[in-house]
């Protein structure tokens, strides 16, 4: 058994943002804080730049640098392998949001506490899906396991050039990508 995460379709998100839109309003985050962020990328050059859409989160790492560098434990590895966020610990150092190199974990100035995605826990302990999942119109996003999702999906990678590089922290990430994402030569801009 792998570990537990995302995956996502490159080649089907339309931008939308829909995953982002749900995360926001479920986790009640006020403006400034995305736990899911939808971006889109242009790459390439005039006459023919290509344009995706990336959609991220906390990839529950199997190597977080989040937890490494959290001094108080309040980021840590559940039981059942995801990167949690103990706020009665965090004491808001910053110091996983230094280290995180996906930039996921979010100072909350209001709280002068750090927050996250926590793949929404509290859904999943009833059975459900985490609310990006479902609320994705064109089934863009899965939940499971990264292994058995793997599987399932042919063609997949852990690693886009807008990405730090899955050996740092084994992301438990599966990407379905656009051919044009994996290109490292090309310079992107985020629009």
């Amino acid at each position: 058994m792998g570990y537990l995460g995302f995956y996502f379709d490159m080649t089907a998100c339309i931008g939308c943002r829909t995953c982002q839109v749900a995360c926001k309003d479920k986790n009640d985050l006020k403006v400034g804080t995305i736990f899911r962020q939808a971006r889109t990328y242009e790459t390439g050059a005039y006459p023919a730049p290509g344009v995706y859409h990336y959609s991220g989160t906390c990839n529950h790492c199997a190597s977080p640098k989040c937890v490494e560098g959290c001094p108080t434990g309040a980021m840590h590895v559940a039981e059942d392998g995801t990167v949690q966020h103990d706020k009665n610990k965090c004491i808001g150092c910053r110091y996983c949001t230094w280290a995180c190199p996906y930039g996921v974990p979010q100072f909350i100035k209001d709280l002068g506490k750090v927050g996250k995605c926590d793949s929404c826990k509290d859904l999943r302990d009833e059975g459900a899906n985490p609310v990006c999942v479902d609320a994705c119109p064109m089934r863009a996003i899965e939940w499971g396991d990264t292994d058995e999702l793997r599987m399932k999906y042919s063609n997949t990678t852990s690693d886009l050039a807008i990405l730090a590089e899955s050996s740092r922290t084994k992301p438990s990430l599966v990407i379905k990508p656009k051919a044009i994402a994996q290109q490292k030569d090309f310079k992107y801009k985020e629009v």
